[in-house]
């Protein structure tokens, strides 16, 4: 697994959970090392063993941990460049949403070797929508809704999502747009200030 995924995980325990947390976690899971590279590969089965005993330590489901690191990954500050990056998608939700079929290939042009599971929005109507995650990444749906969830908040959007299950190998996010301006949205300048 890329070591910018294993260094987002990091990152997300030590600043919810505390070092201390981060570092017996991968005490237990026997890694042999307590900081991830974010430019080197790991071995997926390490990081996952990894990942379930935070979440035994925790007593969170894996889901559960993987939507409030999604979460995460929009809004805290020390993951400012990644929400910007996001933003860049469109100047609406919905906007957004539809520039999420591109994302693994924005990734890939920006990390070469990051791969991640592509996407397809498919539209319902002009407000449901179901967003494909596509087989690649154990646990990307439940990250991704929690993304999902962070950006409605960013735009002032608010939306109802849930994990509709599979489809034919697919998970399927389900969103409906209850309000497009729900509430005032976080600042967002495209263009850098001196």
């Amino acid at each position: 697994m890329h070591g910018l995924i294993n260094k987002a995980v990091q990152s997300f325990v030590c600043a919810t959970y505390g070092r201390e947390r981060w570092l017996r976690a991968t005490e237990d899971a026997e890694l042999g090392f307590a900081e991830f590279e974010a430019m080197l590969v790991y071995d997926r089965e390490k990081s996952y063993r990894l990942l379930d005993v935070v979440c035994d330590q925790l007593n969170r489901s894996r889901d559960e941990f993987l939507e409030d690191l999604g979460t995460y990954l929009v809004s805290h500050p020390n993951m400012e460049g990644l929400r910007r990056l996001l933003r860049f998608g469109g100047v609406t939700y919905v906007e957004f949403l539809q520039s999420l079929d591109d994302l693994a290939d924005r990734v890939k042009l920006a990390v070469s070797d990051l791969e991640l599971p592509s996407l397809e929005l498919q539209e319902r109507s002009p407000t449901e929508f179901e967003l494909h995650c596509h087989p690649g990444l154990d646990g990307y749906a439940n990250v991704m809704i929690g993304i999902l969830r962070a950006m409605a908040d960013d735009y002032g959007a608010l939306v109802i999502l849930t994990h509709a299950g599979h489809q034919g190998g697919v998970d399927v996010i389900s969103m409906v747009l209850v309000e497009s301006a729900f509430a005032e949205g976080r600042h967002f300048d495209l263009g850098a200030r001196n």
